[in-house]
């Protein structure tokens, strides 16, 4: 019986470090709730069917149990996000400079990266073809603060 327990709680444990630390249905969500069906099935096989049934409601209540704690203990604002980004891309002055203007990349543009042109590091953006980085570019229209540039051949 200490080992249908261990695997059951190994079972909810690897659900809650799933919601935790790896959102999203995973791995070990999928092992998580393999463990706790397992461990419930051999209850049911092992021991009957009265004890497979307060089995269930057991795990359903340290289930309950185990979240409403954490809501309540503000445990899951250890991992939430706090700070805010209000930044935008090229937030700087764009219009300093004009169609024409020549610069070289950083990043590879695949089609987006960063360029530097006149000394700044702006996001700009390829018609569609991948440009390698250090490749020499010219600004071919700006758009509502996006950046199109084109390799200079």
């Amino acid at each position: 019986m200490i080992g249908i327990t261990f695997l059951i709680l190994a079972g909810l444990a690897l659900i809650i470090a799933e919601l935790i630390f790896v959102p999203g249905t995973t791995i070990v969500g999928i092992l998580g709730l393999v463990l706790v069906i397992s461990g419930i099935f051999m209850v049911f096989n092992d021991y009957g069917n009265i004890a497979g049934y307060w089995t269930i409601a057991g795990t359903g209540v340290v289930t309950i149990i185990a979240i409403v704690y954490s809501f309540k203990s503000n445990s899951w604002d250890r991992f939430s996000l706090k700070s805010i980004s209000n930044s935008k891309v090229n937030d700087e002055d764009i219009y300093a400079f004009q169609v024409g203007e020549r610069g070289k990349t950083i990043s590879d543009l695949k089609p987006i990266g960063k360029a530097e042109i006149f000394g700044k590091i702006y996001e700009v953006r390829s018609k569609g073809d991948w440009i390698g980085s250090g490749e020499p570019i010219q600004v071919v229209k700006i758009d509502n603060k996006r950046i199109f540039v084109e390799p200079i051949k």
